[in-house]
């Protein structure tokens, strides 16, 4: 059989739940073999982080040439990239290898609001990823960083934040509302043609670790198995929210657990 191949660059988390690893659970859950290039190791659990070491851009250059020159990538995801050298290393791979499909999810923003990246960085995101990208997938704080605004607190400000957001350069912009409040959890995914709103069940669980990086993954997933980015898109929320749904039926650590990627399987 040909399976589609997805490929992840972003960092690693020792723990599991986020991060390189999530990726790859949430691809195979979907049906697509997965690929990786680690962009930065870090030592964490699922009660926080205690170092992180950055991949040299040089070896993440190598990683992005090793996989592209071998392998069939279908779809591209991109996860936190906090080094300079490093953005420009994957801005040129995407430019060299010209992949069809590249989701960036921007993380910026700690879930306690603290900035991840330096100004600088930032800007580099705006200037050289975010143009390259299919579709970018901030929260509500990283999407406010990104314009240097306020976080939305309405349906119109989070449209507006949208439309300035494609504005840098990509064509279709998913912000995440898992940050919002009230008994629904509703992205807005925004493009050209207009806005659409993706409501779904708010589920009360601390076990929300590595959300972000397996809703954009799976999104991957669904390009990378052909499906337009709307259909993708759709299936992707549906999928995260019964993993969230379905991650108290684990028990891995003693902080903010990981979701439960393989509940269709166990």
């Amino acid at each position: 059989m040909t399976i589609p191949i997805a490929l992840t660059i972003a960092g690693s988390d020792s723990s599991g739940g986020a991060g390189i690893q999530a990726d790859l659970k949430s691809f195979a859950a979907l049906g697509v073999y997965g690929a990786s290039v680690i962009t930065a190791l870090t030592a964490q659990n699922t009660t926080g982080v205690t170092g992180i070491h950055q991949v040299p851009a040089d070896f993440v250059t190598a990683q992005i040439d090793a996989v592209f020159g071998d392998l069939d990538i279908r779809a591209v995801k991109i996860g936190m990239v906090a080094d300079l050298a490093v953005i420009d290393a994957i801005a040129a791979g995407l430019q060299k290898w010209s992949p069809e499909h590249v989701v960036l999810d921007p993380v910026m923003v700690a879930t306690s609001g603290d900035r991840l990246l330096a100004a600088e960085a930032v800007e580099s995101l705006r200037r050289k990823l975010i143009p390259r990208a299919s579709l970018i997938t901030p929260n509500l704080p990283e999407a406010a960083a990104l314009l240097d605004e306020p976080v939305a607190s309405s349906e119109a400000v989070i449209e507006s934040q949208g439309r300035r957001l494609l504005a840098l350069g990509c064509p279709v912009v998913l912000i995440k509302g898992g940050h919002g409040q009230g008994a629904e959890s509703v992205d807005y995914l925004v493009g050209a043609g207009g806005t659409i709103a993706l409501a779904a069940p708010r589920i009360a669980t601390k076990n929300t670790h590595g959300t972000g990086c397996s809703l954009s993954s799976a999104i991957a997933a669904g390009l990378a198995r052909g499906e337009e980015m709307e259909t993708a898109v759709r299936n992707a929320k549906a999928w995260i929210s019964a993993a969230i749904a379905a991650a108290d039926r684990l028990a891995v650590g003693h902080g903010h657990g990981p979701i439960h990627h393989f509940h269709r399987s166990y």
